[in-house]
């Protein structure tokens, strides 16, 4: 109550100060110096670096006999960023609060109105969904109340996280090993990835045997075996396959029926959160959580040439593909300019699925004349390449469809009947600027006519197996994962990265693959936290969320509804569940120490070598990997190591004879002044850089 009592005057303090700067409250401090920029002198612009109260991490912070009220304290380490925060408060004329858009963004102003003493019924809170100055300024004319709908869901959805995540946690800690964790949508993406491999380790492959028939004329097609008598046809085995080429090559081909139409290629929606975390992965090998980082600078804004520091394209985190009239028409007259108006499209989407979230648009550029090759010498590597792809993918959705001219020909021979099809390009529409998957290998077929006779440059038979379902990339949980309306697609990325950092999934050039260790803590939840791992409940919970934020139903409502089951299934899990021993992996080394077999651990910072002899022999090493790159000491390979805290450096294979280590990825090359070795450092400035400190080479 004091401190209540406390914020009230310092409310009514900043309220009565005559004169002073309005004050500005943003997340971050790039986003803050971009928009200090834009309001000028009258207004101070600062950053709240992030959340500035939660939870906190000792204990559960819920306060279950009370209702499940959360406990709230400021968060470690922000003591300095407070009490900056309520200095500038003091003097400030007005304040207004300006984070995210979206639950995340609205409970940090929530919480800010708490620490700085200001009544969240007032109109303190300034939303916006892309930085520029018109926007910044239109915002600032129109400020709101805290909208308690979006906060509430975020409580909600915070204390669902924290007693799944702070109640499983620890028994899997006593049951399984130290380090594990599991969570409300966590959980349900293991499951995912665990259901999949499950599915690959039963497939049973079945034999089949493609036939085709190459022609030639005006250059060469082909037509493959498609049916028997009218109808479809299988070959299972060699012994027909080959029957049944004898049987073509001795028969007689005649075209017969043949079918044209034109074919519309749409061009896809303007990118969501998650279509733009799946395509960056398909197109740029980017995984969910580096997309996202820079998609936030983008968005904050980058120094642009000229221009200073600009904000590049609109709020990152929507499931909308919804675009304003303004972006729409001006996207339509520089597609005409650029292109002609035979490429303007309609450009108007509509989502599958009307909720809350259509209240921001999708993803674009903030400046549709901002060519991404104009900029791209402002803009880091990996900042130009999300960048052009955004503006390409906005830019094709304003555009017309591309037309096909597709033709299909009925071949046939005695009782067989071949399929051959070809397709040509009419019309590019957005393939102009965005390629897709039927982007490529466009082929006619020639001039054909029904009754014509065609003569057979070869019948070739071709064994091939059904395949399993391949495993999930990054793209495709995501994917899965929103078509399941399983958690929000701003989580998808820190979900990803908590399965591998716990080792439950191991990553296989872009696959992730369940580890033994997944598996045994995947059917630890089934067994005796289903509703958790439950994709259709997981579900449910997001759609009651949403219903949070539309004050359709009450918060602590839904927290009481999950709790009563789940508080029950704990205890049942903690009294029926034994400890868990998981295998160590075999390898062919053999401990020097005391000649037992060595064995790959799992510890906090990944897989080691360890003595299987342990407690008795405590040897340990870790597993190296080469880099292809010789010592310049010794000459012997240059191997990756961890230390004790998970950092990746670089050191000589030969040690402890040879004590050469480098902190930044050594290469082959030699520096042209000293002939040192060339370290890979990964900076903004430079990539390669000299590893002499005397030298300071750099490239």
């Amino acid at each position: 109550m004091a401190k209540a009592a406390a914020n009230k005057k310092t409310a009514a303090k900043a309220s009565s100060v005559k004169g002073g700067k309005m004050l500005v409250i943003v997340e971050s401090p790039s986003k803050a110096k971009t928009i200090g920029k834009y309001l000028g002198s009258k207004y101070k612009v600062v950053a709240s670096v992030g959340h500035v109260r939660d939870l906190p991490k000792s204990k559960l912070g819920i306060d279950i006999e009370n209702d499940f009220e959360p406990q709230y304290i400021s968060i470690r380490g922000k003591g300095d960023i407070i009490k900056a925060l309520r200095k500038e408060a003091e003097k400030a004329s007005r304040v207004y609060l300006a984070t995210d858009p979206d639950r995340e963004g609205e409970a940090i102003s929530w919480h800010l109105t708490y620490l700085l003493g200001i009544d969240p019924s007032e109109e303190c809170r300034i939303e916006f969904h892309e930085i520029t100055k018109e926007t910044i300024k239109d915002a600032i004319k129109h400020p709101r109340a805290i909208e308690t709908g979006l906060v509430d869901a975020q409580q909600a959805r915070r204390e669902l996280d924290r007693l799944v995540g702070y109640e499983i946690s620890p028994l899997l800690w006593r049951k399984v090993r130290k380090g594990l964790s599991a969570g409300r949508v966590q959980s349900a993406a293991l499951k995912i990835i665990c259901d999949r491999e499950r599915e690959i380790q039963e497939f049973d492959p079945k034999e089949y045997w493609n036939i085709t028939a190459l022609f030639s004329k005006n250059g060469e097609f082909s037509a493959k075996l498609a049916e028997k008598e009218g109808r479809k046809i299988t070959v299972t085995n060699g012994d027909d396959a080959k029957k049944i080429a004898e049987e073509l090559k001795a028969g007689e081909f005649t075209v017969g029926e043949i079918k044209e139409r034109e074919r519309l290629s749409k061009p896809l929606p303007p990118f969501t959160t998650s279509s733009l975390q799946q395509d960056a992965g398909n197109k740029l090998n980017f995984n969910a959580k580096k997309t996202m980082m820079i998609a936030q600078q983008l968005y904050e804004g980058a120094e642009i040439k000229g221009k200073g520091t600009t904000g590049l394209i609109t709020y990152l985190r929507t499931d909308s593909v919804r675009i304003s009239d303004t972006a729409r028409t001006a996207a339509a007259s520089l597609i005409s300019e650029s292109y002609g108006k035979e490429y303007v499209g309609r450009g108007i989407f509509t989502n599958k699925k009307k909720d809350i979230q259509d209240a921001h648009e999708a993803i674009r550029p903030v400046a549709i004349d901002l060519y991404p090759e104009d900029i791209k010498d402002s803009l880091t590597k990996d900042q130009f390449k999300l960048y052009n792809l955004i503006w390409r993918r906005f830019m094709a959705s304003q555009m017309t469809a591309a037309r096909y001219s597709s033709v299909t020909a009925d071949i046939n021979n005695g009782p067989y009947c071949l399929k051959a099809s070809g397709s040509e390009l009419l019309f590019d529409g957005y393939r102009r600027v965005y390629k897709t998957a039927d982007s490529d290998g466009d082929r006619m077929l020639p001039p054909l006519s029904s009754g014509e006779k065609l003569r057979a440059n070869d019948v070739a038979c071709e064994q091939a197996f059904t395949q399993p379902p391949a495993r999930y990339t990054e793209a495709s949980l995501v994917r899965e994962l929103e078509e399941k309306n399983i958690g929000r697609p701003s989580t998808y990325a820190p979900i990803v990265s908590t399965l591998s950092e716990r080792k439950y999934v191991s990553r296989e050039k872009k696959s992730l693959k369940p580890t033994e260790l997944g598996f045994v803590v995947d059917e630890l939840m089934e067994q005796y936290f289903k509703d958790i791992v439950d994709v259709g409940f997981t579900a449910s919970m997001e759609d009651k969320l949403d219903e949070i934020e539309m004050k359709k139903i009450g918060w602590k409502r839904v927290i009481r509804d999950f709790y009563g089951p789940f508080s029950e299934e704990m205890k049942a899990a903690d009294e029926a569940i034994e400890k868990v021993h998981i295998e160590d992996k075999p390898t062919d080394e053999v401990c020097e120490l005391c000649g037992r077999p060595m064995v790959i651990k799992a510890g906090r910072f990944g897989e080691f070598i360890a003595c299987s002899g342990y407690p008795e022999c405590r040897n340990t090493k870790p597993i190296v990997k080469s880099t292809g790159v010789r010592c310049p000491k010794c000459g012997k390979d240059i191997v990756a190591r961890k230390s004790k805290r998970g950092r990746v450096f670089y050191g000589c294979s030969g040690y402890p004879d040879c004590r050469t280590v480098f902190w930044d990825r050594p290469t082959e090359k030699k520096c042209p002044e000293c002939g040192s070795v060339i370290l890979e450092k990964k900076s903004k400035n430079h990539a390669f850089v000299c590893s002499n400190p005397e030298c300071g080479y750099k490239e």
